[in-house]
């Protein structure tokens, strides 16, 4: 299987080299130049793998981990100039998996990058969660009706990115903030329509009955929750 890797860095030269590199070795690679575009790629189309520049022009690039860890538990490898141990804990801190200090040998990113997907292959999380009648494949975002028919319900990014954390975290309470924050960013604490807007959309896509759901649970002014049994919203 084709493994494929989102490579992010504002230095077109870098980012040929290792477009290139990363091709020979027979990955299908995607490359952004900035967070927006990068974030944008990943929620299209989500790759195996991130290979993400710190220092990015329009926002930080920790702005990217923070965001693929609130839905996504998909490999990252930070790359910076700077090699301070408190750089290297706070860009661990926010998630990423590994650190490679510019300038990098291509053979040690290489060797860094197949040892966090051999992490990944290897990790104890689940990859399919059951919701009511669907099964949601978590690695290859998709979701299929067992009903027999196998029918599949397409999801938007935006709703994959809200549902992914709850289904991660079945039967715990994730705050309305850490959604906001991990979907659209800092600055958007306030913006609880947005999350009962996509919340709506996705009962009315997995829950049998959407203005009862048994699934996907409200808890009032503070967050959701994904109750596996089936709860009763309040």
């Amino acid at each position: 299987m084709t493994r494929r890797v989102l490579v992010v860095d504002h230095e077109p030269q870098l980012l040929h080299a290792l477009d290139v590199s990363l091709t020979a070795q027979s990955y299908a690679v995607a490359t952004a130049p900035d967070t927006t575009s990068a974030l944008s790629l990943a929620a299209d189309k989500p790759p195996d793998a991130v290979i993400v520049d710190l220092d990015l022009p329009d926002l930080d690039g920790t702005d990217v981990i923070t965001n693929l860890r609130s839905w996504s538990s998909i490999p990252v490898i930070a790359l910076s100039e700077h090699a301070a141990p408190s750089d290297v804990a706070g860009v661990l801190d926010a998630g990423a998996d590994d650190y490679v200090t510019k300038p990098f040998a291509m053979e040690e990113l290489l060797a860094r990058l197949r040892a966090v997907l051999r992490r990944s292959d290897c990790s104890g999380g689940p990859r399919t969660v059951t919701v009511g009648e669907y099964v949601i494949d978590l690695a290859a975002y998709t979701a299929v009706s067992d009903s027999g028919h196998g029918e599949p319900v397409h999801l938007s990014p935006t709703e994959w990115r809200l549902l992914a954390p709850l289904l991660r975290n079945p039967g715990r309470l994730v705050t309305g903030r850490q959604l906001l924050r991990g979907i659209w960013g800092p600055g958007h604490d306030e913006h609880s329509n947005y999350l009962r807007i996509y919340m709506s959309a996705l009962r009315h896509k997995l829950e049998p009955a959407p203005a009862h759901p048994r699934y996907l649970i409200t808890e009032p002014g503070i967050g959701y929750r994904f109750e596996p049994g089936g709860g009763v919203d309040r």
